[in-house]
């Protein structure tokens, strides 16, 4: 027979183990997504509110301190430069494939194209005549079809204090100058991105806190509208597994299925927007409020 205190020892040695496992075992969560180890890093905090990142062939990223209304080069070597100054008061931007920089540039409610040297084409200046709302983010597929955002938020910089445009929709760029409204059914549209083959195109509701999924059909138009999840984004990005990334409160990945996989907490008010830049496209660059912020990850941009 075991006497009663070395019972009372080899149950409490049994707990202690369980519980040692337990806690190890959270220790080693594995993500899905983000590379064993890697912790959040601060590049910088030095700005007012960063926006619109976007990545160009070689890695580097470009973003935005819309207040200051600059554009920001951080290179795939770490290095941070202005890339431009007097920039439209640039939100959201993502790159064509002759390495145009079309940017929203909501300063006077247009979009651009900036080109590797900085010179300016004005896309878009109005729709049928009328100012749009300040275009606000931006998608390029790979087939050269435009698609933009263009919400109503009420800026400091602007004279007038109301929307000239009947509502706050989704535009195609057909040509120069000759925008089309392909979703007319949001309250805010806000975050937008799509899928590298060109065939899918997601679209953020941000007041409505909803996402929905769309097809790209042949001529532009968008069909097949349906409920990705049940919320809104700010920026948007896609890896090459067909991962969503939304921000807002931080960033939160949802496989393509739509189920949540991963939730990256940052230390800001606002994670505004994102992507994968560096020379391998393995490191999720964040926006947050006055900082930039970097992730290595398992997975790549597209």
């Amino acid at each position: 027979m075991i006497p009663i205190l070395k019972l009372l020892l080899i149950f409490t040695l049994m707990a202690n183990s369980e519980g040692k496992k337990v806690e190890n075992n959270a220790k080693q969560k594995i993500s899905p997504v983000i590379a064993d180890g890697a912790k959040l890093h601060l590049v910088s905090d030095q700005f007012k509110f960063t926006e619109g990142p976007a990545t160009d062939k070689k890695g580097n990223v470009f973003f935005t301190d819309q207040p200051n209304d600059k554009i920001w080069e951080y290179d795939t070597h770490g290095k941070l430069s202005v890339f431009m100054d007097e920039a439209g008061r640039s939100n959201g931007m993502y790159f064509d494939k002759k390495g145009n920089l079309i940017s929203c540039a909501d300063e006077n409610e247009q979009l651009w194209s900036i080109a590797p040297d900085k010179k300016v084409t004005v896309l878009v200046k109005d729709y049928k005549g009328k100012l749009l709302n300040g275009p606000n983010d931006v998608f390029v597929t790979s087939k050269e079809k435009i698609y933009f955002t263009d919400p109503y938020y009420q800026r400091d910089y602007w004279t007038r204090k109301s929307s000239d445009l009947d509502g706050q929709k989704v535009y195609y760029l057909k040509a120069k100058n000759d925008p089309e409204v392909v979703v007319d059914n949001m309250i805010k549209p806000n975050g937008i991105i799509g899928t590298p083959d060109g065939k899918y195109l997601y679209v953020a509701d941000i007041e409505a806190n909803k996402t929905y999924k769309f097809t790209i059909a042949e001529d532009g138009s968008l069909k097949d509208q349906t409920l990705f999840v049940p919320q809104g984004s700010d920026g948007m990005t896609i890896d090459n597994e067909g991962n969503i990334y939304l921000t807002g409160k931080g960033v939160t990945v949802y496989n393509k299925e739509g189920k949540k996989i991963e939730h990256i907490d940052v230390p800001a008010d606002w994670t505004a927007n994102i992507t994968f830049g560096g020379k391998e496209k393995n490191i999720l660059f964040i926006t947050a409020s006055q900082n930039i912020y970097t992730l290595k990850m398992k997975v790549k941009g597209t």
